[in-house]
């Protein structure tokens, strides 16, 4: 599976006054362009790889499509990055509108964009599942095991869907976003479900993180590394338990705390 994405090139390594050649890896980076009910939607950077999962979650965590049933035709053509998409019914006018009011930047997903509830039309999360501190831990320990790819390269992100216990969806990208996305897509494409999802990511967790999080009924959203304030506030409005830091044996919870339980025991 890794060999796909990976390459190799012959690069100088420099360490201190000698320096050497080395076969060194590198991850790839190809072009996706979703068409979505015969239009251009939008062409995504990433790693080429489940290029049909990563253009259903787009379309999933952007919120244009909701049901499995809705897909008319998929089709995925690796060789040139493109997948297309076709739904009964779709509106191409609303798909442009709803895309295409953001602001785009390089990573960041909706750059200086100010939020509002009133611009957000997701549900509240009220689910009402817990989770140890330590089962957080393993988890994580356990996700970064997984992360094959980046032990090999150092150049991509990892997202997971789990339960309490396992982790039922696991993929890496270039792209913190596309690696969410990818989950989501597989889950949806697959009937993947639980009653309690968390989604487990490696990159900062941004506002659209959080959203992507939201549609999808994810009640927990966990990371190694840190949120950004509009993302704390996002969580908190939108019901979200949001966990970062988590490194060795510790980790902050910044929102929702209440889902993190520090009496229950593993097996609880």
């Amino acid at each position: 599976m890794t060999a796909s994405i990976v390459d190799t090139l012959r690069v100088l390594r420099i360490n201190g006054d000698a320096s050497h050649y080395i076969e060194d890896s590198i991850v790839k980076e190809s072009p996706l362009t979703i068409i979505f009910n015969g239009e251009e939607l939008v062409t995504l950077l990433c790693s080429p790889q489940h290029l049909d999962y990563l253009a259903i979650g787009y379309l999933v965590s952007e919120g244009l499509l909701k049901q499995k049933g809705d897909i008319k035709r998929l089709l995925t053509d690796d060789r040139r990055g493109v997948v297309r998409v076709d739904t009964a019914g779709g509106s191409q006018g609303e798909t442009a509108k709803l895309t295409f009011k953001r602001l785009i930047t390089s990573g960041c997903g909706w750059g200086s964009s100010v939020y509002s509830m009133g611009e957000v039309p997701i549900s509240r999360i009220t689910s009402s599942v817990s989770i140890a501190p330590s089962q957080v831990l393993t988890l994580m320990k356990n996700f970064q095991q997984r992360c094959t790819t980046f032990k090999i390269t150092g150049g991509v992100h990892a997202a997971a869907l789990c339960d309490k216990n396992e982790i039922l969806a696991f993929h890496e990208d270039i792209g913190r976003h596309n690696a969410i996305d990818k989950v989501l897509g597989q889950c949806f494409l697959e009937d993947i479900t639980t009653a309690e999802p968390l989604l487990l990511t490696s990159g900062r967790v941004s506002s659209e993180v959080v959203l992507k999080t939201t549609r999808r009924g994810i009640s927990i959203l966990i990371s190694k590394s840190a949120p950004t304030d509009l993302a704390v506030k996002l969580a908190q409005d939108l019901g979200i338990t949001l966990v970062g830091f988590v490194r060795g044996q510790r980790m902050n919870v910044y929102a929702n705390e209440w889902r993190v339980n520090t009496n229950e025991r593993p097996g609880d």
